[in-house]
């Protein structure tokens, strides 16, 4: 890279080093193209959803059904990635979203889309992802050399923003000037790409995989002891599950945000959920350009803090123009804690636990959201939206004071390599 200072030559190669991977090329940009169908169709399921009650209570209700399956389906869901070929699970699983998303398009073009098909369909998608998950996360280090394990990680992580960010864009530009049909059937038509991409990739890295000789059961169970056990991930485990709690499930409910706080409609959504992908792009990239794990348990925490203050901000403003940019700043921080959270577990965890633990990141990234949304929807109906959000964001900065009273032990378990 011409030019720059020499952090941010550091940076693009760390970049470069990741791409180099063939098997990793493909697989992001198949998986750029489904995710931004994804994004496209949450933003089409949120309005859908407030359009048939105007009701946080049922936004909750819908992302608690997309969401919370991976709270009870992820430890069988972790072994299943640890015992069997993690693309051909990626693979299957594809195939049943796109049947999902073909299903709401139909149903939503023929106006008979009801509260409680959305909400079926909703958690039909939600176990789909729930099973596939712990084998997309576990897929990373098959397909590059450990070296670049850390700037791949952060790099999915920021194709997943940039899809948060492009996704809402394009839904409310198709939503606005097509309709929320339209919006489904984009979706379907995007894990094409993905399954393409996935016929084509070819794993390269190696780690041992379960005999499924013992107890299926006791497997998920043993992944889930030697987590909580670990001096450096039971602590991230709980520090990511007061964030996905309290902090992640403002996103669920920003459709209600929209229209009953700032008072406008589906474009002004695509615009708070764009901003806060854009942000979590920003963050995305540093991280992807930031190297090994040494010193990321401080960011990861200082990260929470700064997350909790913005979502603050954010609740107590009626403006739309302010509440923007604390948007952006909550999304890039989001993001840091959530990737470096990531980091720290993959460079830690023991190869042979590898399916199981990070169905258990997998659990809390999805469940601890859903449960989030859940209660802050359904005290919406008495409070409004602003203060259960406040709430969670104060939570947060509690959980941030526990764990900076803890970094350096935490930080000497997770960033030596498991």
């Amino acid at each position: 890279m011409p030019g720059g200072s020499p952090a941010a030559r550091h940076g693009y190669r760390n970049i470069t080093r990741a791409l180099s991977s063939r098997n990793y090329r493909i697989y992001a940009g198949g998986n750029f193209v489904s995710l931004c169908g994804t994004w496209l169709q949450r933003i089409a399921v949120g309005w859908l959803a407030w359009q048939l009650t105007r009701s946080g209570t049922w936004l909750g209700l819908v992302a608690f059904a997309d969401l919370f399956p991976t709270v009870i389906l992820s430890p069988f869901a972790g072994t299943l990635a640890d015992r069997h070929n993690r693309l051909t699970v990626i693979k299957t699983t594809q195939c049943f979203a796109m049947a999902q998303a073909t299903a709401l398009a139909v149903m939503t073009y023929a106006d008979v889309m009801t509260i409680g098909w959305l909400l079926a369909l909703s958690l039909m998608m939600g176990i789909v992802n729930a099973i596939n998950q712990p084998a997309r996360l576990a897929l990373i280090p098959n397909l590059v050399e450990r070296p670049n394990l850390a700037a791949a990680v952060a790099l999915n992580s920021t194709i997943f923003n940039a899809a948060r960010f492009l996704g809402p864009a394009v839904a409310g530009v198709v939503i606005a000037h097509g309709s929320i049909a339209l919006a489904f059937a984009v979706n379907a038509a995007s894990y094409v790409a993905f399954m393409v991409a996935l016929q084509r990739v070819r794993l390269v890295g190696s780690e041992s995989q379960l005999s499924g000789r013992r107890n299926f059961l006791q497997e998920s169970l043993d992944g889930y002891v030697y987590a909580v056990r670990h001096p450096g991930i039971g602590p991230m485990i709980v520090l990511l599950t007061a964030t996905s709690i309290g902090s992640r499930a403002y996103i669920e409910l920003l459709p209600g945000f929209a229209d009953a706080v700032f008072g406008r409609g589906a474009e002004a959504l695509a615009w708070l959920t764009a901003t806060t992908g854009l942000g979590a792009m920003v963050g995305g990239l540093l991280m992807a350009s930031r190297g090994a794990p040494a010193g990321l348990t401080r960011v990861v925490i200082a990260n929470l803090l700064l997350m909790s203050l913005a979502l603050l901000a954010f609740t107590a403003t009626t403006s739309f123009w302010i509440a923007l940019p604390c948007l952006f700043v909550a999304g890039f921080s989001l993001v840091i804690n959530g990737i470096g959270g990531q980091t720290l577990v993959q460079n830690a965890v023991d190869g042979t636990m590898r399916g199981r633990v990070m169905s258990l990141y997998g659990m809390i990234f999805r469940g601890g959201p859903a449960l989030g949304a859940l209660i802050m929807g359904s005290l919406s109906a008495q409070f409004g939206l602003r203060l259960p959000v406040a709430c969670g964001a104060l939570l947060c900065a509690g959980f941030w004071l526990w764990a900076r009273l803890r970094r350096e032990r935490i930080a000497a378990a997770l960033e030596t390599p498991g």
